[in-house]
Order: structure tokens, then C-alpha cells, then sequence
């Protein structure tokens, strides 16, 4: 006579590992979607507080002391050049800067890079040595209005490379660099 074979526990078994795997990876697509979202509100709430500026001042205050809050960052800095004046803020206020350091800056930034580091973009100030994960964003303008770079700084490392990512960011500075000309032009 013959020997039955249990097929039985084998399929039932990989069925079981194959639920599993897939409701992982459920998980994972529904939090992703969860902070993409929440990415996607934060990046929209903060352009609209930019757009609600009264003046160039108000606008630098906006992006320097209340998008930290808004974005969930440490630290934002501006640096801007445009004629021959270079121009930093962050929220300690507003400093010159040679204006080729920040144009050099900004060549080496081609739209968003994001990046883990062991310390900021030297355009972060002081509060530099503190980043270990930066997105910096490339503001392009024509002449006469200014260009230059938004830094964004956050003190623990994000492993925050993502497509989906930048294009926000992308649109975040694109925004910015509008705004800006618009409080800039006559």
C-alpha cells in the first residue's frame, strides 16, 4: 500500500505566511499614505501662511519662525543674493553674507537634495553642528530678483530620500521664490 502525502499543512502553512506578508505590507503602504498626506498638508500649510505675508519682512518672519512648527522641523534658514548683496535669515534674525558663498551654495544644489548628515549645510548657522538630516532647496529667480537657498533642518537623521518628497519641497520652494519677487518688484 501506499504512503499519504500531507499537502495539507504545507499549503495551509505557506498560505498563512503569505497573509502575514501581505498584511505588512499593507500596514506599510497605509502609513506611508498617512505621512505623505500629512507631508502634502504641512507643505499647503505653509505656502498659504507665506501667501498671507504683508510685506517681505512678514514673509521672512513666516518662514523662519513659524514654518518650523508648520513643516515639524528644528531649524529653517534663508539665504538669498541678488546685485551684489547676499543675505541669510534664520530664526535668530537676519545677517550679510558675501554674496558668492550663497551663489556657490546654490550652484551645488540642483532643485531638492535630501540628505542624512553628521552636520548641517553651513548656511544653517550655528545651529548647524545640531542637523543631521537637511533638505535644501534651490530658490531660482530671474534678475533682478533674488535666488538662492531654503534649508530645511531636523536634529535626528530621517533616511528621507523620496521621490514624493522632493516634488513637495520643489513645490514649497517654488512658491517661495514667487512670493519673494512679488514683495521685490516695484
Amino acid at each position: 500500500m501506499g504512503t499519504v502525502i500531507d499537502f495539507e499543512t504545507g499549503a495551509v502553512a505557506q498560505l498563512q505566511r503569505r497573509v502575514a506578508e501581505a498584511e505588512e505590507e499593507n500596514s506599510d503602504l497605509l502609513a506611508f499614505a498617512r505621512g505623505h498626506s500629512g507631508a502634502t498638508e504641512a507643505i499647503h500649510n505653509a505656502v498659504l501662511a507665506a501667501i498671507s505675508a504683508e510685506g517681505l519682512d512678514h514673509l521672512l518672519h513666516i518662514v523662519t519662525q513659524q514654518w518650523p512648527d508648520i513643516l515639524g522641523v528644528d531649524a529653517v534658514s534663508l539665504a538669498l543674493y541678488v546685485g551684489e548683496t547676499g543675505l541669510r535669515a534664520d530664526n535668530s534674525g537676519m545677517q550679510f553674507v558675501e554674496r558668492r558663498l550663497i551663489e556657490k551654495a546654490a550652484n551645488t544644489v540642483s532643485g531638492v537634495v535630501l540628505r542624512d548628515c553628521e552636520s548641517g549645510h553651513p548656511l544653517f548657522g550655528p545651529a548647524a553642528e545640531f542637523m543631521r538630516a537637511e533638505a535644501l532647496i534651490r530658490l531660482e529667480n530671474d534678475a533682478p530678483l533674488p535666488s538662492g537657498i531654503l534649508a530645511l533642518g531636523q536634529r535626528e537623521g530621517q533616511n528621507i530620500e523620496t521621490h514624493h518628497g522632493a516634488e513637495l519641497l520643489g513645490f514649497l520652494g517654488d512658491s517661495l521664490a514667487r512670493l519673494l519677487g512679488r514683495w521685490l518688484l516695484p
